[in-house]
């Protein structure tokens, strides 16, 4: 086996080998269960940026094992594969520092990181997945990984969460399936290629391959959290901050938004999913959950569901730039895949500090905290300053080019839904920040043992993460067009996704 066969392996490995370890862990052994941690998180990001300059140089990264004939559990390692390998790599090491200080003290500890690194792990497989075959196996591996995490208290609500959870994420499994199996039925086993494997099959039926189209997004969409199949993601709020942070910037609803990536991209192919008239409603779609979420964030006093919402909005700008038809639309998409992680990462990390601190889990609760917690407030603050797309922010770019990109396709109708959601996002978020900056605090905070250190800001394993974070976030805006930003990735992966050429601003 070459080195360029099993550095995919390798990257899964690298969480896979520490997450079984862990499990084997008592529970007192906490140097070694931190060092594993660590030590797998780290070499993660060492073979990733390995794989980045191969990439970039030229090079091939693949790996093919027959399962069965015709079937084969394959990896490969393009540029729209290091995108979501890279966000997912970079992130859990924050994740995994604030889990560390999060659960200091909690029971568990080895279920919970061994489940933790397999849902990494499953994530990796997602993003690598060569076809709908191994895509599919990784992407129920990740229902069956989370879900532990999902139930981790082992209260009643957190059961009836995880409950809800399980039973969406199954039913998008099948439908998933289902549409796999069609699709092998009419065009045999399906490849992720540069656009598209199926416009050789313009003879088929047109409405089986609208019919397929409609399972396959269905079974993603469940995990993109696109309304109506957004049902699990509020409830599953109950699980502790860094599953939270996980599951909304890292894990699940990425993986389904990337998911719907690759159907679109690489099966059906940007310009036969055009021709086949699908692009338009899935941008509906899109248009309706990017409102709806963000109507619904309106009403949530509870900070945790608020952000919930909030992302249920905004991993639907990834779908409605896939759904613009046009190189630009494509990368305000593919920029946003990264953008939203870092800014909702932030804010789940911020809304854990904010209730191991001080006890704040509601909106009415943050009277003040900004004096209380400064760091954590600025971060935060930067998040929701992302969120709404202010200048200088990650934000501020993903939503330029969602809106040039409508402009581009002539989806005049795209930015006036862009533009609500803005609104939408300031009218959710600035009452946070008034009432954390501006408002006298209470004589009494929920949390009654507050630990006095320094500024009386939280432990510091759970305020370097989100400081990094936000640091990222106005890098990314600042730095937009530097070489190997996101946004110069995204740009590369639209060039070679477009068969008849594309141009670029």
């Amino acid at each position: 086996m070459t080195a360029n066969e099993w550095l995919p392996l390798a990257v899964i490995a690298s969480s896979l080998v520490p997450g079984l370890a862990i499990f084997a862990l008592p529970e007192r052994r906490v140097v070694l269960r931190t060092a594993l941690n660590l030590l797998g998180a780290l070499a993660k990001i060492v073979l990733v940026a390995t794989l980045l300059a191969g990439v970039a140089a030229g090079e091939d990264y693949a790996f093919r094992y027959a399962v069965l004939p015709g079937i084969d559990l394959a990896f490969k390692v393009d540029a729209l594969a290091l995108l979501f390998v890279t966000l997912s790599a970079v992130l859990w090491l924050f994740t995994t520092l604030y889990a560390i200080g999060y659960l200091e003290n909690a029971p568990h500890r080895s279920r919970f990181f061994g489940f933790f690194s397999l849902c990494v792990t499953a994530t990796m497989g997602i993003a690598m997945a060569a076809n709908l075959f191994t895509f599919f196996i990784f992407y129920e591996l990740l229902t069956l990984a989370t879900f532990p995490l999902v139930v981790h208290r082992g209260t009643p609500q957190a059961m009836k969460g995880g409950t809800i959870y399980l039973a969406y994420t199954l039913i998008g499994g099948t439908l998933l399936l289902a549409g796999i199996v069609w699709l092998n039925n009419l065009a045999g086993h399906a490849e992720f290629a540069h656009g598209g494997v199926l416009a050789a099959l313009s003879d088929a039926p047109v409405w089986q391959l609208q019919a397929i189209f409609l399972l396959l997004i269905a079974g993603v969409g469940v995990k993109a959290a696109i309304v109506p199949l957004h049902g699990w993601l509020p409830r599953a709020m109950v699980a502790p901050a860094p599953v939270s942070a996980l599951l909304h910037a890292v894990a699940v609803v990425k993986a389904g938004a990337f998911g719907i990536v690759r159907i679109v991209y690489e099966v059906y192919g940007i310009e036969f999913a055009q021709s086949l008239d699908l692009l338009a409603p899935l941008a509906v779609l899109a248009a309706v959950t990017i409102v709806w979420g963000s109507f619904r964030a309106l009403f949530q006093d509870d900070l945790k569901r608020r952000l919930a919402f909030s992302t249920v909005s905004q991993v639907s700008y990834i779908v409605l730039g896939v759904a613009l038809f046009g190189p630009i639309g494509t990368v305000g998409g593919l920029v946003h895949l990264v953008h939203q992680g870092i800014m909702k990462i932030t804010l789940f990390f911020c809304a854990g500090n904010y209730a191991e601190t001080l006890g704040i889990h509601k909106v009415s609760e943050m009277n003040g905290a900004g004096r209380r917690m400064p760091l954590t407030t600025l971060a935060f603050s930067i998040g929701a300053l992302g969120m709404m797309g202010a200048p200088l922010t990650a934000g501020a770019i993903s939503k330029a080019w969602l809106s040039d990109g409508a402009a581009a396709a002539g989806m005049d109708w795209a930015i006036w839904v862009l533009w609500t959601s803005s609104l939408l996002n300031a009218a959710y978020f600035l009452p946070i920040l008034w009432r954390a900056w501006f408002r006298p605090a209470p004589l009494a905070w929920p949390e009654e043992q507050i630990p006095a250190r320094g500024w009386r800001e939280t432990a510091w394993l759970l305020l370097l993460p989100p400081l990094v974070t936000a640091f990222m976030i106005l890098a990314a805006g600042m730095f937009a067009e530097s070489p190997g930003s996101p946004l110069e990735w995204a740009k590369l992966i639209a060039m070679r996704e477009y068969r008849q050429g594309a141009t670029l601003p």
